[in-house]
């Protein structure tokens, strides 16, 4: 019974780990790595984020540049009002204290200039009545229309809040592009490198099948021979316990593709995506590919235009500004303001004057005598403040020019850690075109051996040692070219990559991708 149940428990094993991909597993899908990328570019979760950030910092410049929109401000109110007045001149006829009730109402229109100066235009009418002594007229109909020019002379003439809001935007919405273009440089090299490691789990299983094989072919041909009393009983041991090895590497290779595959589908498949369940067959080929490279000419185009060093360089744009602003709050205030004004009068004379002539009308003759200009007034000023001491403004001086050295320094580090990795893309690519030179002429010559040594076997003259041992160096062999060959496109793509010719290079459109 105890035999039984064991037997069952381990055909029920063997069924889980032989039979389980196959019921799991959905149909093998074939994929080119520009498929790939065409994936990843679409459904990474890394580029959906930075493309909303590219949105923000776009509605960031469009939020900046609202600080130049005209502001239109219009006002209204009502009047009525009993003052006691301790004069003899100031009463009513009656006797008693004046009651004076109006209603006005004003518009505006202010305008932030480039130069940091602002343009309002005003303009005001309101009714008044007033039944004191000395009014001229009641109701009285007054209006005013008027310009004002600000100009700033000193601080905010370079720069001013509106304009340094504008600049931060504008820099910004520049490291939101670069940010982007970066995590798409990225997950582009990370698509490829997973690619390429995917075909190597699948060339890696295609050779341990073979040692698997091999192996077999050996057992068969002892066994054979222990048949004809050729060897011994106990000779079959030795390849009988190296096929079982080599089938713990086999399946120790299929498990390591499904890692791959996995990697794979992390960077270019949705949360829901139907193609997780199927099995993915890398159809390029890794192939040798030798570029003659220019170490000097390509650090100096990765200077210019890795996305890295474009996101620290915004940085220190946006510090400098800072440090120019914090510089322009040092200054003191002063403005050169010129404005001019009309206004105009009309309305019904009191019952107790009859002096006044011209203003008789209502709104229309309060319009019609602003128009005429017989009432203006014309200002030229200039406005100076000052803060005593002023230490809050140098203090946030001090503090920008403190900011700006440390986003320096910081692009000093990525611009020298760009300088290395392309130097040591370019040393790992030289060195793995090398390394699969080495593999092949390796594999050849692992070839040759393993066929001599089977010759020999056939003979009499080798034994199954020598002859496992050779078959294990040619797998040996044939895993290595594949590594190298992996290694060797991995470099290609470091190269790109390190270089900022990635995205050029696969044809790709950052704007596109961004929108």
């Amino acid at each position: 019974m105890k035999l039984h149940t064991f037997l069952r428990a381990a055909l029920l094993a063997v069924a889980c780990v032989f039979g389980l991909p196959e019921v799991v597993a959905g149909a093998e899908r074939p994929l080119t790595l520009e498929e790939a990328i065409a994936l990843a570019l679409e459904r990474n979760e890394g580029i959906h984020s930075e493309r909303a950030a590219l949105a923000a910092a776009e509605a960031g410049v469009t939020e900046a540049k609202g600080a130049y929109d005209p502001l239109l401000e219009v006002d209204g109110g009502w009047r009525h009002a009993t003052e006691p007045v301790n004069s003899t001149f100031s009463g009513t006829s009656s006797g008693e204290f004046p009651t004076t009730e109006g209603a006005d109402a004003g518009m505006s229109v202010r305008q932030l200039l480039p130069t940091g100066g602002a343009v309002s235009v005003r303009t005001r009418v309101g009714r008044t009545t007033d039944d004191g002594s000395y009014a001229l007229l009641s109701p009285a109909y007054e209006t005013q229309v008027g310009v004002e020019l600000r100009q700033p002379l000193l601080r905010d003439r370079a720069v001013d809040a509106a304009r340094l809001s504008r600049r931060v935007a504008a820099t910004d919405r520049e490291r939101a592009v670069a940010a982007l273009r970066r995590m798409i440089t990225d997950t582009v090299a990370a698509v490829e490198r997973a690619y390429w490691g995917l075909v190597a789990a699948r060339l890696e299983i295609d050779v341990l099948d073979e040692a698997v094989r091999l192996a077999e072919e050996q057992l068969r041909e002892t066994e054979s021979r222990v048949e004809s009393n050729v060897l011994p009983e106990t000779e079959p041991a030795q390849p009988r316990a190296e096929l079982e090895r080599r089938r713990g590497e086999l399946l120790a290779s299929r498990e390591a593709l499904s890692r791959a595959e996995n990697d794979l589908k992390l960077l270019i498949l949705g949360d829901d995506d139907p193609l997780w369940l199927d099995r993915l067959d890398p159809t390029e080929e890794a192939a040798l590919e030798v570029v003659p490279l220019d170490a000097a000419a390509l650090v100096e185009g990765a200077l210019a235009v890795r996305p890295e060093i474009q996101v620290v360089q915004s940085f220190v744009d946006r510090r400098r500004l800072e440090v120019d602003f914090a510089r322009d709050r040092v200054l003191p205030s002063l403005d050169a303001v010129l404005s001019y004004d009309r206004f105009g009068l009309a309305g019904d004379r009191t019952p107790n004057e009859s002096t006044v002539t011209g203003l008789e009308g209502g709104v229309g003759g309060s319009f019609s005598n602003l128009g005429d200009g017989d009432f203006d007034d014309a200002r030229v000023a200039l406005v100076l403040s000052f803060p005593i001491g002023n230490r809050s403004a140098r203090g946030g001086a001090a503090v920008a020019r403190s900011v700006l050295v440390q986003a320096e320094a910081d692009l000093a580090r990525v611009r020298k850690a760009v300088r290395a990795e392309v130097l040591d893309a370019v040393a790992a690519l030289e060195t793995a075109t090398q390394r699969v030179e080495a593999a092949r002429a390796g594999l050849e010559a692992a070839q040759v051996q393993l066929s001599a040594e089977r010759d020999r076997y056939a003979v009499g003259l080798s034994t199954n040692f020598l002859v496992l041992t050779r078959q294990n160096d040619l797998s040996r062999s044939r895993l290595e070219e594949i590594s190298a060959l992996t290694d060797y496109r991995a470099a290609r793509t470091e190269v790109a990559r390190a270089t900022g010719s990635l995205l050029a290079d696969r044809r790709i459109d950052t704007d596109e991708t961004a929108r």
